[in-house]
């Protein structure tokens, strides 16, 4: 009835959810052309007095930009693989399969979703330090630094996903029971037609899926940050871009800070609207809000 009455609401609820999001990137990208001195000032602005490219050769300079875009690229694209592999086939066993104990196996994953991640930061960390047979270790688990000296250690954590798994299964609920049965009365295994006829009909949510864990995977910093007090070499781009604050001139943070910032969302950005399409059918077909 609003929204007949007074049409215009709707437009200024959306218009100001659009600028509430997309203002603070603009100020980013503002921010990474303003010079010395400029950020920070009284009365603010929004506009740099001079467009100042040099904020990006600071930051490409004061970071090793190859090694850190390699292991931010190497990690999320495990993480984002595995996520979407194990969710997929968990998703379809969960969702198509009788086996019994699937309702509890169902409810256990759902409860992984109701733990705060860094509840498990310093568990994981211990695991890694003590896994055997790697990075120095015996049978044991004893005498070196385990899989936190590798790019291992950036991913192990993050390979099986309880939220992919739900989603997935959700979805895969509304596939039709009989379409599986005819494939599997023509003789088709349940991989075949996981493979063949569930995966096709699964590519709008699939990308949801990889976009969200691409996105959370590609920010990590506090678990990246942990893991590259052990080994340097494995640092990744966002804990890079923090510590560019501890290595430039004062009067230029912030822009050279903005700077790194957007250089890495830029392959988010573009992942995002080259696959736009498919993430908004997705989000449609899921109900995810």
């Amino acid at each position: 009835m609003i929204r007949r009455r007074f049409p215009w609401l709707s437009y200024l609820v959306v218009g100001t959810g659009a600028a509430l999001t997309v203002v603070p990137f603009l100020d980013m990208v503002m921010t990474s052309f303003k010079g010395p001195g400029e950020s920070g000032t009284l009365p603010y602005r929004f506009l740099p007095k001079a467009f100042d490219p040099s904020n990006y050769r600071a930051a490409i300079d004061q970071l090793d930009l190859p090694v850190l875009f390699r292991n931010s690229v190497v990690a999320t694209a495990v993480i984002t693989g595995s996520v979407l592999l194990t969710s997929s086939l968990a998703g379809y066993a969960l969702a198509k399969l009788r086996f019994p104990g699937r309702d509890f196996v169902f409810r256990l994953v759902l409860s992984t979703m109701m733990f705060p991640p860094f509840l498990f930061f310093v568990p994981r960390f211990l695991i890694l330090v003590h896994w055997p047979l790697a990075g120095g270790n015996d049978l044991f688990g004893r005498g070196g630094a385990g899989l936190t000296v590798s790019i291992v250690a950036l991913t192990v954590p993050f390979l099986v996903n309880g939220f992919g798994i739900f989603l997935m299964r959700q979805f895969m609920l509304s596939i039709p029971d009989e379409v599986l049965e005819a494939a599997r009365i023509d003789g088709a295994g349940e991989f075949a037609v996981w493979w063949r006829i569930v995966v096709p009909q699964t590519k709008p949510v699939v990308v949801t899926l990889g976009l969200l864990t691409f996105v959370d995977a590609w920010n990590e910093y506090i678990w990246a940050l942990l893991v590259s007090t052990a080994d340097p070499d494995v640092m990744t781009l966002p804990v890079g871009i923090q510590l560019l604050q501890d290595h430039i001139d004062p009067t230029r943070t912030m822009p050279v800070v903005m700077a790194g910032l957007v250089l890495s969302i830029l392959p988010v950005l573009i992942l995002f609207l080259l696959l736009q399409k498919y993430y908004i059918r997705g989000v449609m077909l899921s109900g995810l809000k």
